[in-house]
């Protein structure tokens, strides 16, 4: 909660798609996992864009790990996403980390995976400078038809053997062409990513303020303005099918739904936070009929500025489940589940409803 934190105040969680990219082969420090089936898990945003696959980025000086996941298969990733996979009841031990292996990204350089929807039936793990281990999983898909990023180190890739060399990458494993998945205006079916580096000289991932420009561009337009051109969703707008996709990979076992904080939280006690799965008592303010009743409210009600109306809506329309309580600190009891205390601020929007029916307005039902 906001006031157990030292940093990172107001940070919520958010949620990544987890896509599992099966290992083909188990070599090096991963032959030792053999027999039990392992994947690379990347965590994206954009999980309409996995059809234009070709690649998966590791960043050669991070360090992963392997651990066990629910099912018995084996997920690799760095110990930051598992730390928050390990309270989201996603691996075999809960609220523990057990790793099974450690490893640098360069020992992972060229493995064999099979990644869901793409059209490549093999694609290959290469070196990318920029992965960070404080975002995501530190496992990264590629597509660099519509990620600038992506598009640029591959282009680096195939133009410098000695970079190559370095890391244990042939030709062959950089031998692949960006794949049209999303149309988007101005840029017609052409694909995006490869355009904009072309209109705004980009020529290597060193260009890093241009990137971050042609990313904006890139990602806002195909998004809410894109259509896919591939797929059993196209001709489908991106937006529209962004969740639909998702689920169909989450049915198929090729991808699981993962939560880490959207910025890095610092507890009170000196702890980096994560996201975890709890039990918890929620306060339903986005109960349909309930929430009838207010926008009704609202209808009637004269706000005398357009601005205060459309923030009272977009609250409605955000506000959905509140957490309640919590099960330390000083506080009222739950009455029907003593071992949670409600939390200060329920606390004062609870007792408020009770002004309506209480006849001496200053008194208030302690719970």
């Amino acid at each position: 909660m906001d006031h157990d934190r030292s940093s990172g105040e107001g940070v919520g969680p958010q949620e990544y798609t987890l896509i599992k990219m099966r290992v083909q082969e188990l070599h090096g420090k991963l032959a030792s996992l053999a027999p039990k089936v392992v994947f690379l898990i990347a965590a994206t945003l954009r999980p309409e864009t996995m059809y234009g696959q070709t690649n998966c980025w590791l960043g050669p000086d991070l360090n992963y790990i392997a651990v066990e996941a629910k099912n018995g298969n084996v997920y690799v990733c760095t110990k930051r996403a598992a730390r928050n996979m390990v309270y989201q009841g996603m691996l075999r031990v809960e609220n523990k980390l057990l790793p099974i292996v450690e490893m640098k990204g360069y020992e992972l350089m060229g493995t064999k995976l099979t990644a869901p929807l793409t059209s490549y039936k093999t694609i290959y793990t290469l070196p990318m400078m920029t992965v960070k281990e404080d975002k995501g999983t530190g496992v990264v898909t590629s597509v660099p038809s519509d990620a600038p990023d992506d598009f640029a180190a591959l282009i680096d890739l195939k133009n410098k053997p000695a970079l190559r060399e370095k890391y244990g990458i042939t030709e062959e494993m950089v031998n692949v062409e960006p794949v049209p998945i999303i149309d988007v205006p101005e840029f017609g079916t052409l694909i995006s990513a490869p355009s904009v580096c072309q209109m705004m000289g980009i020529k290597s991932q060193n260009d890093k303020e241009k990137l971050v420009e042609a990313k904006e561009k890139v990602y806002l337009r195909g998004f809410y303005e894109g259509t896919l051109i591939i797929g059993e969703f196209k001709g489908k707008k991106v937006q529209e099918v962004k969740k639909a996709i998702q689920e169909k990979l989450v049915k198929a076992g090729e991808a699981e739904l993962y939560q880490e904080p959207e910025k890095q939280i610092i507890s009170r006690s000196g702890d980096e936070c994560v996201v975890a799965l709890c039990d918890q008592w929620y306060l339903d303010y986005g109960e349909s009929e309930w929430r009838k009743q207010v926008e009704q409210s609202l209808s009637d009600l004269d706000t005398y500025h357009g601005e205060v109306r459309r923030n009272f809506e977009a609250t409605i329309d955000w506000l959905k489940g509140h957490t309640c309580a919590r099960t330390y600190g000083l506080g009222t009891r739950l009455p029907w589940d003593e071992k949670w205390v409600i939390e200060s601020l329920s606390d004062s929007t609870i007792y408020m409803a009770y002004y309506t029916c209480e006849s001496h307005p200053t008194q208030r039902f302690v719970w």
